[in-house]
Formats: C-alpha cells, structure tokens, sequence
C-alpha cells in the first residue's frame, strides 16, 4: 500500500531540459493521479514534463534517470493511484517507471549527508586518516544512508557515479609525465626560469603563477597541475626554497586562470555544454568574454593577497641546500623501504639493502654538517650558482625527449581540438590513455614495473571514492536543498532588488559550497535552479548574469580547501610523491582567505557589469539593477 512519500524514476532518452522548452513533439508528460473510492473526483498528486532526445534510437547506457519525489496521500485503502503517460510525438519511444517506497526518516535526509560530509572533513582536516581512507568511509556511510532509506543503488549504478574520464586523464598523463621526467626536460626547464628570473624569487613566483593561469585557460587545470609540479619542485630544489607553499600558489593561480574559458573548468564545460544555455546564445566566445574579463582583476587582486600572506611564510629553506638535499633523499629512501612487504627471501634482501641504504645516507649528512660547521660562509650570487646549475643539470637522454616531446605536443593539440571540433569522437581520457600507451612503444620500456611505480594510485583511489560519495550525497538531496535554499532567499526579497541578491546568493553559495563540495556534481544541481528563476514569471530575472555567477562560484570556490578543486587533490599526492607534501590545514590557512578575497573582486565585477551598467539585462526590464541602500 502506498502511503507517504514515494521516489519516482524515470528512465528513458531524456534530455536535461525543463518543460519550458516542451513541445508536444518532443515531450512526454506524465501524471501521477488518485481515484477516490466513492468519489468521481481525481486528485492530481504530480506532474512532469520530460524532453525526449532526437533521435529516439539512443542505446540504453545513454539513457538519462530523473527522480522526483512524491507525497502519497490514501485516505482508503481501496484508493486507486494510477499513472496516466502522454505524448504528441509520432515515433515510439521506450521509457521505464520505477517507484521506492521512503521510510518516514526521509524527512531527515539532508541532515544526515550534513553530517556524514562534516564527518569526513574532520577526518581530513585533522589528518586522523589518509584523505583516501577518510573519502572511502565517507562513501560507505553514505551508501548505508541511503540503504536505510530503502534507496539500494546496484553496483553497477555505483560504478556510472564515477567520472572514469577524470580517472583516465589522470592516469595517462601520469605515466607521460613519468616518462618525461627521465629526459631531464624539467630539469632544464627549472634552470631557464631560474635564468629568466635573475635568482629573485618573487619574480620566479609570479612567473610560475602567471604561466598556470594561462596555460589552464585552454588546458584543465588537472593537465596544467601535472606538468608544472616537477618543474616546480625541481626549481625550489635549485633555488633552496620548501616547495611546499610555491605549490600551493600554483595549484590556486591555475584554478583562477581555468575560471576565464569555457574550457579550463570542468564546471565551465558543463555550463556551456547545456542546451538551454545555447539556446540563449552561450557559446564559447560569449562566456570567455565575460569571465575572462572579470578574471584580470581577480588575478590581479590574488597575487598581491599571495605576497601579503607570504611576508610571514619561512619561504627559504634555513639550512645549505646540500643538507636540505641529502635530507629529502634521505626520506625517500626510507618511504621506499617501508613500503618493501617482506613476504619472501628476495623481498627481506631488498628491504634490508635500503635500510642500510638509509643508514649510510644517514652518515654522509652527519660528515657534511660537521664540514659545514666548520667552513666560512661562502658569498655566491645568482650568476655563480646558474653556471655551477648549467654544468650539473644537462638534458639526458635526447632521443627519448624528442619522442617524449612529440607525444605529449601530439596530446595537447587533441586536448585543445577537444573542445572545438565536434567530430573528435575522442574524449579527454582516452586521449591521455592513448598517449601513454604510444610513449610507451616508442620508448621501448621492458621494465614496465618501474613506470606504473611513479602513478598515484592513492589520488586516483580518492577520486573514486569522492566521486561516490558526492553523487550519494546528491541522492540524499543535500545538493538540491542548497539549491533551493537559495532559490526561496531570492523570491523572499523586494521585486527592485532580487537581480543584485541573485547574483550575491548564487555567486557566495556556489563559492562557499565548491569548497566542501566537488564542484561538479554541485554545478550540475545548480543548472535546473538557475533555469527555473529565469522561467518565473513573478521574478523577471535575465538568465546570463546567473550563469555569469554560478560560474566564478563554483570555479573560485574550488580555492577554498583541498578537496575543493581536482586539481588540489592531484596537486598534493604529487607532492606527497616526492616528499614535500602538505596538510589540509596548510592548504586551508592560504587557500580559504584567497577564495574569500577573490570571490569578493567577482561579485564587484558582476554589481557592476550587471547592475550599474546593465551589461545583459534585456532592455524591456523595469527592475533597478542596483540594490537600495535601506537593503545594504
């Protein structure tokens, strides 16, 4: 017997539109009645409109699910509900209707993925746990949450959660990078900057940012992050400086620099890839111009909030860049043999070679203290140790650069042609794949062993599980409550002032909730609510400074923590990979004032553009732009 609260799911070649661009051609509509025993009355309990793709021949692994909600309501038990399905389309088109019966702690769903999600920061924030560890318990509670409320997604449906296109490209460019690293390329790359910079540090930095900014507005930024890390590290090696907060700065500069294409952010690629958007002239060369334009200052504005914040940060490190080396080679060594399982003969030979490893390295930093300590300070400038730099760090092996260099420009040219020609039928993972396989062959490697050693597979195993746990998260309706939230905040003010609360609201939410959230399935929630304040009537909103909004949000919001933004995660197992990584609490203390800081300069340009100037808002609108002063 149905009574309360039911889930219904739809699943069939459906498009993610909503019904305003319904057409009795393209559409089913879809009611969801009770007949009353006794009554000649119909009581309407539900009403949907679903857009059906053209063609109608989609294979069913292309098929879309949408849910709704549904409150039940039989007065008798002989109360009839029935499901009337309806369409104006001429071709036949196969559809399936599902329904779940939701126990009464539905009710509290929301506050259970609150918690679950708070659950897992804690875990991460006070390193209680590997950020891996705490993703996959966060995935599995939410899991046993939505079991709990009779919601038990298959496996299969658990494995389509995961982006294994995201999982792809990493993978393929870190066995491309891995193979690149054995040039020396990223050695002689870091001597150039160090050359170009004159030794100065701040103008290395600026250089570095500046370089991420640009390269991930037409590359993602997860692409940008994995090229630049080695060089990175290799030159605060060069330079004896702790790599750790340089990378920060990087990883932060490329998600700022992603934020101004419509292609150097996944949630940028999701916003231009949806029908409605195009629909109202949101293409590539629209939503460059006005991100990219906004992002000038922001850059701008984030770069002199770096060098404040940094004044107080120990940038150098104190001790000769000899001793910080052998230090670091030292640690290496040693996470090397801990991760050597003595199970047999060979393997207890292996792990006890580098522990004496370990032990004469161990000697060595002690004799070279002792010189150290002893000898007079030497006053070396810039031009001294490039040259000592020049002589020790030469290019290795030229034959495998250029075939290394001519795969990976072979793969940053697809990468680029991606996101312009449509009948690339290749996506960005298989292209990274591809890549990595024909390096490969060309490089003849025979110790394949030794290349699958340099992949992160803790990062990639942490993508999974985040992966799974947002999109549980989503089931339990967290994402569509902030959204709706959000939603009833602006139709609650004065009709003058709901566009310039618009663009607050979505703006700092998106900010706010990108930073705790991935960005991407929160984007693909947000879509289906900022169409909808556009459609109201009561409301009179144009669409572009919405989509303007939800953008710079979700995108700068990415800053916030160290799960905000793939490329952050990507960011810190590389670093952790070569002994310099950093905590979530280190992350946050820069990363949380910059999104703060920068989303502040976008909300200026967007008051500005859409509410002094008017830039995109229809003509016809009687709406003042600008919120009162009685408001602020």
């Amino acid at each position: 017997m149905l009574h309360g609260q039911v889930k219904l799911g739809f699943d069939g070649p459906f498009d993610l539109l909503t019904s305003i661009d319904a057409t009795p051609s393209n559409s089913i509509n879809v009611i969801l009645r009770c007949n009353v025993t006794g009554n000649a009355t119909l009581r309407i309990l539900a009403n949907y409109t679903l857009v059906v793709k053209h063609p109608t021949d989609i294979p069913k692994s292309d098929w879309v699910m949408q849910t709704q909600r549904v409150l039940v309501e039989r007065k008798n038990e002989n109360d009839l509900i029935m499901v009337d399905i309806t369409t104006g389309m001429d071709e036949a088109t196969a559809l399936t209707l599902s329904y779940i019966e939701l126990p009464p702690a539905v009710d509290y769903s929301v506050l259970i993925a609150a918690i679950i999600l708070g659950f897992v920061y804690v875990l991460i924030t006070f390193d209680l746990v590997h950020r891996t560890i705490a993703a996959i318990i966060g995935a599995l509670a939410a899991l046993a949450a939505l079991a709990m409320l009779n919601e038990r997604p298959s496996l299969d449906h658990i494995m389509e959660w995961i982006d294994f296109e995201t999982l792809s490209l990493l993978f393929g460019m870190m066995i491309l990078v891995a193979i690149f690293m054995e040039t020396g390329f990223f050695d002689y790359v870091a001597i150039k900057c160090y050359k170009l910079s004159r030794g100065r540090v701040w103008v290395l930095i600026f250089i570095l940012c500046l370089l991420a900014g640009v390269v991930s507005a037409f590359l993602d930024n997860v692409t940008t992050i994995l090229l630049m890390v080695p060089v990175t590290i290799r030159l605060c090696e060069v330079m004896n400086l702790d790599p750790k907060y340089v990378l920060i700065a990087i990883v932060m500069f490329s998600n700022i620099g992603g934020t101004s294409t419509a292609v150097g952010d996944p949630p940028n690629v999701i916003i231009i890839s949806n029908a409605r958007f195009q629909a109202e002239g949101i293409d590539f060369a629209t939503f460059t111009l006005h991100l990219f334009l906004g992002i000038i200052p922001v850059y701008i504005v984030g770069f002199i909030l770096i060098r404040i914040m940094y004044m107080c940060k120990q940038l150098f490190n104190k001790e000769h860049p000899e001793i910080v080396e052998l230090k670091h080679e030292i640690k290496i060594w040693r996470q090397t043999a801990q991760r050597v399982t003595p199970a047999s003969r060979e393997e207890n030979t292996v792990k006890a070679l580098l522990t004496q490893k370990v032990l004469t390295l161990e000697n060595t930093l002690k004799k070279k203290l002792y010189n150290l300590n002893r000898q007079r300070p030497e006053d070396t400038n810039w031009q001294a140790s490039l040259a000592e730099l020049e002589g020790k760090y030469k290019i290795q092996d030229t034959w495998l650069l250029m075939k290394s260099g001519l795969v990976m420009m072979a793969v940053i040219l697809l990468f680029f042609l991606h996101s312009f020609v449509p009948s690339l039928h290749l996506n960005l993972g298989w292209i990274a794949i591809l890549g990595a396989i024909w390096l490969m062959v060309l490089a003849d490697y025979k110790d394949l062993e030794m290349i699958m050693h340099r992949v992160e597979w803790s990062t990639l195993l942490f993508f999974a599980a985040l992966f799974v746990l947002m999109e549980a998260l989503h089931e339990l309706g967290l994402l569509d409550w902030i959204g709706e939230r959000t939603a009833e905040l602006i139709q609650s003010v004065p009709e003058q002032n709901q566009l310039a609360v618009a663009i607050i609201l979505i703006l700092w939410v998106s900010a706010v909730a990108s930073s705790f959230i991935d960005n991407i399935p929160f984007t693909t929630a947000m879509i289906p609510i900022i169409i909808s304040l556009a459609d109201d009537p009561n409301l009179n909103l144009p669409l572009r400074p919405l989509v303007w909004s939800l953008a710079f949000g979700a995108c700068l919001g990415g800053n916030g923590t160290l799960i905000g933004a793939s490329a952050n995660v990507v960011c810190a197992g590389l670093a952790e990979q070569r002994g310099y990584g950093f905590s979530f609490v280190e992350f946050f203390k820069v990363g949380f004032p910059m999104m703060i800081v920068t989303t502040l300069v976008a909300m200026i340009y967007l008051l500005i553009c859409h509410g002094v100037i008017g830039w995109d808002v229809p003509t016809n609108s009687t709406m003042p732009m600008f919120p009162s002063h009685s408001m602020l």
